[in-house]
């Protein structure tokens, strides 16, 4: 018969979250987490298989930290705009679970589709609002949730990782400037990829 376990599940998981959120999700160690509850990490393995297992249970709260920041994103104008400015929030306010949720490393193979479907319902929310505010079809609205999300993202690392300080009402600008700037020219369809070519290259080759 296994020994029964001195901490529950739930209990082991909330601390092993305030760690992380505190230091970071490398700090979710065995002997850490043994230490925060006061005991050996006997227990831990009694509830949990291993760490990893464990640092995936923190990993789905924190992301539901997230989603509690922007629950009520329908109850702004504009709705999309909220949400990126509550996501920058989060950034500032939780920086050690934003990196969690946003900044982990992957093992290279990791696709652009394979992280959106790890944001959970954030992603299928922000694009059903760009769909039915701007009389957008699906694809059109997840090229503009794309576009504007990976802008979103970038002033987000720099404010978690306190590479420098922006306001609030540059962030605003920013978002706005961004967002319009998208939506006009998917809207104008005259959208194009650029290559980058080089100076004077047909030249160059006919030199040779």
């Amino acid at each position: 018969m296994p020994p029964k376990a001195k901490y529950t599940r739930e209990e082991i998981i909330q601390k092993a979250f305030e760690i992380a959120r505190e230091r970071g999700i490398d700090a979710v160690v065995a002997r850490e987490l043994g230490k925060a509850l006061g005991t050996s990490s006997s227990p831990i393995f009694t509830a949990f298989k291993n760490m990893e297992e464990v640092q995936q249970e923190v990993r789905r709260l924190a992301l539901k930290e997230f989603e509690a920041y922007v629950r009520d994103a329908l109850n702004y104008t504009p709705a999309f705009k909220y949400v990126g400015l509550k996501m920058i929030e989060f950034a500032m306010r939780e920086p050690k679970l934003f990196q969690l949720v946003y900044m982990r490393e992957h093992d290279g193979n990791q696709t652009y589709s394979m992280l959106m479907n790890e944001l959970g319902d954030t992603v299928r929310v922000c694009i059903e609002i760009m769909q039915r505010d701007y009389a957008l079809s699906y694809p059109e609205a997840e090229l503009l949730f794309r576009q504007v999300w990976l802008h979103t993202f970038g002033i987000c690392v720099l404010v978690a990782g306190k590479v420098c300080r922006i306001t609030p009402e540059e962030i605003s600008e920013m978002l706005s400037m961004e967002f319009k700037g998208a939506l006009m020219l998917l809207k104008s369809g005259t959208f194009r990829v650029e290559p980058v070519n080089r100076i004077n290259a047909a030249a160059d080759e006919a030199a040779e």
